[in-house]
């Protein structure tokens, strides 16, 4: 009597992450044939979210376990629903409620669209549109206990695509985007083993730690807190005998114009049987009397760090500066036990007190440099502004490049948020290095480790990439300055082309003193016919924003670059403090005059600041725009703008009077915008037409227009039912 009971009662979708849709209801314990009370409402939460998988060569095995908590004071009848990921064959779901295992069964994709649509219509939720042409596996209903927890244990096995060399896994995690209440830790654990040696590992969509434990194995993990938005994870890997790994993606949207690329260059990680490459490491350290106290004690504890991994074969030296200029020794060590004691000593020695010679420290550290047959870096610590010596920029620009005759990189940090900040990245840029930023109160020796953990094993040095599309070229490439290539890194190069065909790639540097060259072969894509590989031109959009940026910074006010950094931020969503007020509800987005007149105005009145913290965070931004290797969205650069603007899948929508606008529409296309009212049948039909890609853009609550494949559709709400 009681369960026929509770089929009459309302459902509550409660969306939950890795494609686990909970369906609940609420009521309280009470003696049947007391009459029923109505259900009391009380969302069922996410605690926690483990992922594990296993992948060999194209096989996955992937265990998804859930635990859902019931904060309410009585029962949580629910019911489970796991859209299934596309090629995957569910071989097992298993619940744990109270230790009793539950079983469900298997339904094809046409009775599961009814199933999404009945739920859609029921809730006057669209968020399961997404899900539209997939298979789905259901439960029974089990119980939440009150003030208690569940967990849901899903098991299934995977076959994997493979395109373009590389293996493509995605573990579904996209539902919580709808979901009000953060999952309070998200961890994913994927372990790759495969015959051959492993060598492109890379997320288009998150920020992974990735190791590998030897040639032909490799992990990958992510450990999130408080998610509420988290996009879909993608991983993709490839295995590749020669000493780098090359692979390409591209993607061509539009016959009519460019396609984007992203080229992938792993070399082999360091092993036990690698031979070392003896590099050159020279030091600057600030030691002028800003730096005293706790900050002259954490550089020269990042010093010693680094003087500690120092290898035999290697060169250094060390150079302390004030108002005036000392080195360790007047010319460069070879590495022996005795020298590194000697180093260890004198760093310890070092005082604070003076100014801040950065020209005559730069010009005594690289004169030593006289060797272009071995990897040369500099590492350039300071935390102020130039006060002694030379004290223009552009001069002290021009003395560090004439005294750099073996081109080699330099990497600047700055300690807090008195340096001059525009001069650190003009430094970097000039010697193919990096800027990083330490904020105050930060560990200084942090950083620093991470740095040499990266540039502490090159393989080659003096890199180029030459790309040979038949009957077309490339353009617009990014990084400019190709870095070096190290040991278990990965180059993340992108760009554009024109006509799609054939390529030949030839991958040159130096290793270890002698020119090496390794040629590859590769496909650019003519019209992609979906949004698969759509993050490549999202990817080249973010790279793009940051060298725009960049070149407004160091080099002034450009109209043609303002408009283009307006258009690419309206486009993709990329909002920086220049473009944010593109958000605003009253900012016409097809008035780009106007807009990029005040994008101007922006950017000359904040890139004039070079110290203190806002000087500081708009290159540490740009820095990272330019250094991307996921095409993530940047975070808003306010609440406000984070209400006015969302992205969805490869779209951007801004919130204009009271609906939500996709970036793209122009009002040429507006003027002809088909009316579909949600939730009628034609709606449906339009989700299903599209599938779950253009279908996740129909998921909004309120009014919205969209841009499918040229065609605008305006999402009017359902009078009826409000």
């Amino acid at each position: 009597m009681l369960r026929r009971l509770l089929t009459l009662l309302p459902l509550l979708a409660i969306p939950c992450l890795a494609q686990v849709v909970i369906i609940d209801a609420h009521w309280p314990r009470i003696p049947v044939p007391m009459p029923m009370p109505q259900p009391v409402r009380a969302d069922c939460r996410i605690r926690s979210v483990e992922v594990h998988a296993d992948i060999q060569d194209q096989s996955a095995k992937v265990m998804i376990s859930q635990v859902f908590q019931n904060p309410s004071s009585v029962p949580m009848e629910a019911q489970l629903i796991f859209p299934i990921p596309e090629g995957a064959a569910v071989s097992g779901l298993t619940l744990l409620v109270g230790g009793k295992e539950m079983a469900g069964r298997l339904i094809g994709r046409d009775e599961a669209r009814r199933i999404y649509e009945d739920i859609v219509r029921r809730r006057r939720d669209p968020a399961l549109l997404e899900y539209m042409g997939r298979d789905l596996y259901q439960t029974s209903v089990f119980p939440v206990p009150p003030n208690g927890e569940s967990t849901a244990q899903i098991r299934y096995s995977q076959l994997l695509k493979k395109d373009s060399g590389l293996i493509d896994f995605l573990l579904p995690l996209g539902t919580a985007k709808h979901s009000v209440r953060p999952v309070e830790n998200l961890t994913v654990s994927v372990n790759i083993a495969a015959a051959a040696p492993i060598r492109t590992v890379y997320s288009p969509t998150h920020q992974m730690e990735i190791t590998r434990p030897d040639a032909t194995h490799s992990v990958a993990k992510l450990s999130l807190r408080d998610v509420a938005r988290p996009d879909d994870l993608r991983l993709l890997y490839s295995t590749d005998a020669s000493p780098v790994g090359l692979n390409v993606i591209s993607y061509k949207p539009d016959e009519h114009d460019d396609g984007y690329f992203v080229l992938l260059a792993t070399p082999e990680a360091r092993t036990e049987r690698s031979a070392h490459v003896a590099k050159t490491m020279v030091y600057l350290c600030d030691r002028s009397g800003s730096m005293s106290g706790e900050k002259i004690q954490q550089a020269k504890a990042a010093l010693q760090f680094l003087v500690r991994q120092l290898e035999p074969g290697d060169t250094f030296n060390i150079v302390a500066y004030d108002s005036e200029v000392e080195a360790f020794r007047p010319e460069l060590q070879r590495v022996t036990p005795e020298t590194l004691r000697a180093a260890s000593a004198w760093v310890d020695g070092i005082n604070a007190g003076g100014g801040t010679n950065i020209d005559g420290a730069l010009r005594t550290g690289l004169r030593m440099l006289n060797d272009s047959s071995r990897p040369n870096y500099v590492i350039f610590l300071t935390d102020g502004q130039p006060t002694s010596g030379e004290t223009q920029e552009a001069r002290i620009i021009a003395n560090a490049a004439q005294e750099n005759r073996v081109r080699a990189r330099t990497f600047a940090f700055g300690i807090g948020f008195d340096v001059n900040a525009r001069l650190l990245d003009k430094i970097a840029r000039e010697m193919r290095g990096q800027s990083v930023y330490v904020r105050p109160n930060e560990n200084i020796e942090a950083p620093v480790s991470n740095l040499y953990a990266k540039i502490g094993s090159p393989m080659m040095t003096d890199v180029a990439v030459d790309i040979q599309i038949d009957g077309g070229a490339t353009s617009r490439v990014y990084p400019r300055q190709m870095p070096d290539l190290f040991r278990g890194d990965q180059l993340v190069l992108v760009g554009r082309y024109r006509q799609p065909g054939a390529a030949r790639i030839r991958l040159s540097g130096m290793t270890a003193g002698k020119k090496q060259e390794l040629t590859y072969n590769a496909t650019f894509a003519g019209t992609s016919p979906g949004e698969t590989n759509a993050f490549v031109a999202r990817l080249w959009a973010t790279r793009r924003i940051g060298e725009i940026i960049d070149d407004l910074d160091l080099h002034g006010r450009n109209q043609e670059l303002i408009e283009e950094l307006v258009g690419l931020s309206q486009r993709y969503g990329i909002l920086t403090p220049y473009t944010s007020f593109l958000a605003d509800d009253n900012v016409n987005l097809s008035a780009i005059r106007e807009n990029a007149a005040s994008a101007m105005r922006f950017a000359d009145t904040q890139l004039s600041v070079i110290s203190g913290a806002a000087g500081v965070d708009q290159r540490v931004m740009k820095s990272q725009l330019q250094n991307a290797p996921q095409a993530a969205a940047m975070p808003p650069p306010s609440a406000k703008v984070a209400q006015s603007m969302q992205q969805v899948g490869q779209k951007t929508f801004f919130r204009k009077e009271g609906r939500w606008q996709d970036s793209t529409i122009t009002p040429a296309l507006a003027a002809n915008a088909k009316h579909i009212v949600q939730f009628s049948r034609e709606y449906f039909d339009l989700a299903a037409a599209h599938g779950g890609a253009m279908a996740q853009y129909l998921v909004f609550r309120e009014p919205v227009q969209v841009n499918l494949n040229g065609q605008v559709y305006q999402i009017d709400p359902d009078t009826a039912t409000r």
